[in-house]
């Protein structure tokens, strides 16, 4: 019988290569690394592993074994969670990983929220940004997503169909100019006056969807600058060295000193949701998490 431990352990070898970094990754030692492997290859019948030296690589039939094993963990987080919550054992743990903006403007009321109703669910945040986020999902490492995407080129409708989509809001992006820029203080600025502008680009998504925008009011920008740091591109426009369009979450989260934020057209959005699989929509702890997420959204 494979058991959900074994695999956990082949993931983390799959993922680092070699034992003695599964063994880091995963908080035990190298020889425990091994002892599970060894008994998992018992269990399969069939050896999962070639050792070459140092290397290490993963035979055909470990190959099938850790594509199959996020869905089979998923699985069992899910029967796990929901079986402690209704016998009244624990509330539940929850992680979640969240872009940079949303999670210093919608995840703080939503995880305060949740401590103050169900107290023992244990909620974990770290950050990245989709696409990887949403990779994170589905390979089991964490239970919630908040991502974004696009319309248009840059967003696709059915890239997400595999899971359960939680609109949250609609984010519009703001124009960011230097105070004392010509087009400070304007109630809308249009694209194309931005077209002779330096520009500073935010995360890669982002970049790419500000070169889609700016060739559809017919020009490329010319960007000097690009840093997923939403402060650097404020403090990079309030000395001057160029513009940036941000979402309105993203001003939000910052002390916009020495900027001045202008609405551009046409209007420019992205949608803001939450993310899971559909096992664990079903784990009232996540589910709680997500209704929190909307309260948040709403307010």
């Amino acid at each position: 019988m494979i058991e959900a431990r074994h695999l956990r352990v082949l993931r983390a070898v799959a993922g680092t290569g070699s034992f003695s970094a599964a063994a880091r990754e995963l908080g035990c030692t190298q020889p425990a690394v091994s002892q599970q492997m060894k008994a998992l290859e018992q269990s399969a019948g069939t050896p999962l592993l070639i050792r070459t030296g140092r290397e290490m690589r993963l035979t055909q039939a470990g190959e099938a074994l850790v594509r199959h094993a996020a869905g089979i963990l998923a699985g069992l987080t899910a029967a796990e969670e929901e079986v402690a919550a209704i016998a009244g054992l624990r509330a539940g743990r929850v992680r979640l990983v969240s872009f940079p903006s949303g999670s210093s403007t919608l995840v703080p009321a939503a995880l305060a929220a949740m401590r103050a109703e169900h107290p023992g669910t244990r909620i974990s945040l770290v950050e990245a940004e989709p696409p990887r986020s949403v990779e994170m999902l589905r390979e089991g490492d964490c239970d919630l997503a908040l991502a974004f995407r696009y319309g248009g080129p840059a967003g696709s409708a059915g890239e997400w169909e595999d899971l359960v989509v939680r609109p949250l809001l609609t984010d519009r992006l703001v124009g960011l100019v230097p105070d004392g820029h010509r087009l400070a203080g304007a109630e809308r600025v249009g694209m194309a006056e931005l077209a002779d502008e330096p520009w500073i680009a935010g995360c890669p998504r982002c970049r790419r969807h500000l070169v889609e925008v700016c060739e559809g009011a017919g020009f490329t920008p010319r960007i000097d600058f690009a840093t997923d740091d939403y402060p650097a591109v404020v403090g990079l426009v309030a000395a001057g060295l160029g513009v940036a369009v941000l979402p309105e979450l993203a001003v939000e989260s910052v002390r916009a000193k020495g900027v001045s934020a202008v609405a551009v057209e046409p209007a420019v959005e992205r949608e803001v949701v939450a993310l899971t699989l559909p096992d664990l929509a079903r784990v009232p702890a996540v589910a709680a998490t997500l209704a929190e997420l909307e309260r948040a959204a709403a307010r």
